[in-house]
């Protein structure tokens, strides 16, 4: 665990660009939906069953084979760091309890990846988070992961794109479908097919802009951004030079429309596995309740619960 780190050689594709081998989680946000409960605890801690939802996220970018994450904190948000510390105390209980299982578990995120911090004294957009990366990552590409979504981890989606991005040395986002009524509440996308020699590593699509938020009647099209990036480092240069935006705050899409409007190729994989958004109190809930009821350990009598629950609350009992 370190407040920083050095850079490491990165790992070299067969294109001759180098792999990104690190990857970002802005996380220093106050979280405001999920108060008073994020007075004291980040959203980024909230249990989905028995593990918070940043261990989802690290978990995904290990599974892609990154091993260095840098964490964009803020006040506040330092049990952010603990839960990727050791803690020998609780250890040696449980091994004097003899309980393997949960010692494992307990043992387990420290033993995850190389976690570092940076800390982001105001919040001023999440391009302006990344920005606080520079010093860490340096001009290699790397991996930006948002702190309030994963994927279901039998469908990953991280590795292609770092492939994408060492072959083309741009941008690479990931997109999924939305009802075209829905687009009023993400970043939508214009697209074009991309070109051929890329469509091996999946449905990838080419970017020709950017909407943020459009109205349906408006919107290029359905495909909206999810929360997972591949940048090059030459968006540290970007955003030094995209001003305030929506918001008044430093957006990420003006640094990353700023790089294609110079040249930087833009592209996203458009992606139809299990995304789970725990961004907002109604899909916290939910992603709670379809990883529950898919757990080996508790899905079974937690679906009958669940069903029994539903059937007795329409017909206007309890459920319990």
């Amino acid at each position: 665990m370190s407040e920083h780190s050095a850079n490491p050689s990165s790992t070299v594709a067969a294109t001759g660009r180098p792999l990104a081998v690190k990857a970002v989680i802005p996380a220093a946000g106050l979280a405001t939906r999920f108060l008073p409960a994020t007075k004291a605890v980040p959203k980024e801690l909230l249990p989905v069953v028995d593990r918070p939802v940043l261990q989802y996220i690290v978990e995904e970018a290990t599974q892609a084979g990154i091993n260095d994450v840098l964490l964009i904190t803020g006040r506040g948000k330092t049990s952010m760091v603990d839960h990727f510390d050791r803690r020998p105390d609780l250890e040696a209980r449980l091994e004097e309890k003899g309980d393997a299982e949960r010692l494992a578990a307990v043992r387990g995120p420290s033993e995850l990846a190389e976690i570092y911090t940076v800390r982001q004294p105001e919040q001023l957009g999440l391009g302006h988070a990344v920005g606080y990366a520079e010093s860490h990552i340096g001009d290699q590409p790397f991996a930006v992961l948002l702190g309030d979504e994963f994927v279901k981890p039998s469908e990953p989606l991280l590795p292609a794109m770092l492939e994408l991005q060492a072959r083309t040395g741009g941008v690479v986002l990931a997109f999924f479908e939305v009802d075209p009524a829905e687009t009023k509440r993400y970043g939508i996308a214009s697209v074009e097919p991309a070109e051929s020699e890329l469509t091996d590593i999946g449905e990838v699509v080419k970017v020709t802009g950017m909407v943020e938020k459009p109205q349906p009647e408006d919107a290029p099209s359905n495909l909206a951004v999810l929360g997972r990036y591949v940048l090059p480092g030459t968006i540290f240069d970007a955003i030094r030079r995209t001003k305030p935006g929506s918001g008044g705050e430093i957006q990420l899409t003006d640094a990353m429309e700023l790089l294609r409007s110079e040249g930087t190729p833009v592209h996203a994989i458009v992606y139809r596995g299990t995304r789970y958004d725990t961004g907002m109190p109604l899909g916290y809930l939910q992603t709670v309740v379809q990883i529950a009821a898919e757990r080996e350990d508790l899905g079974t009598e937690f679906r009958s619960w669940l069903a029994e629950f539903v059937k007795a609350d329409a017909a206007g009992g309890s459920g319990t």
